[in-house]
């Protein structure tokens, strides 16, 4: 990486926790689609997953084969450490972020006890974002709860790294949707918001900022080392050494 602007060196995966089974109905793969396209224009390599296709087990485990279950995740999970950028896409149900993509972030939570050569936490050094879709409220939601976990598991988080589209709130077309109830859903056939500026905004915003932290993380060697260690958090000064004197 030569210069602060070249993001050749970068891979990033994308996740979609749609709940359909049919990946081409997907209003989530849309706006994912667009995210990428822009990482991909600035030389991105860019991994696509659509949960769905894979045997995922359920649990806090690494390998569900081990327990007799068909388990995919342990290829996703390669895919995943080898990537710089993570994004998981999830559409809003009744609020809230899909049953796929909470079970996506219990596997990702298996391996947090993993350590990286300098003794971080695993995903210590890469980035992660979330794009949100649907027709009722809850993107600011979703994202908070998906960014929550990301970082709290190692993943640094940039500014503005979540985008999403819900249309008027209430029963509506979705991102992409061509027609409504049998109409248009715009005159010249524009899908819903593909000509929206704030989801446009919010995408690029995301998306450059992804890319951006990446490329510094992937500059400095990752997270510094010093303090947040498996072993070497009691050799500096540490919140022990500072609790407040009592008699």
């Amino acid at each position: 990486m030569n210069t602060k602007d070249d993001f050749s060196d970068l891979k990033a995966v994308y996740i979609n926790c749609s709940i359909k089974k049919d990946k081409t109905g997907s209003h989530t793969q849309n706006l994912l689609n667009k995210s990428a396209k822009i990482m991909q224009s600035q030389g991105v390599e860019v991994q696509h997953i659509y949960a769905l296709d894979y045997a995922i087990a359920f649990g806090m485990m690494q390998d569900g084969n081990t327990e007799g279950q068909k388990d995919d995740w342990p290829d996703i999970q390669k895919q995943i450490m080898q990537a710089d950028i993570l994004v998981i896409g999830t559409p809003i149900w009744l609020g809230v972020k899909s049953s796929v993509a909470t079970q996506v972030i219990e596997r990702l939570y298996a391996f947090s006890g993993e350590y990286n050569d300098a003794g971080q936490y695993a995903y210590y050094g890469k980035v992660g974002g979330c794009v949100i879709t649907g027709n009722e409220d809850g993107i600011k939601h979703c994202a908070m709860d998906l960014l929550y976990a990301l970082q709290h598991i190692g993943f640094t988080i940039p500014p503005q790294a979540d985008c999403g589209w819900i249309g008027e709130a209430g029963p509506g077309p979705s991102y992409g949707d061509i027609e409504f109830n049998g109409e248009r859903v715009s005159p010249d056939g524009t899908p819903a918001g593909y000509d929206n500026e704030f989801t446009d905004k919010n995408t690029t915003f995301a998306a450059w900022n992804l890319m951006h932290m990446a490329a510094l993380l992937k500059v400095q060697g990752g997270i510094p080392a010093l303090g947040n260690t498996k072993d070497g958090w009691k050799q500096v000064v540490n919140a022990q050494s500072e609790n407040p004197e009592y008699r």
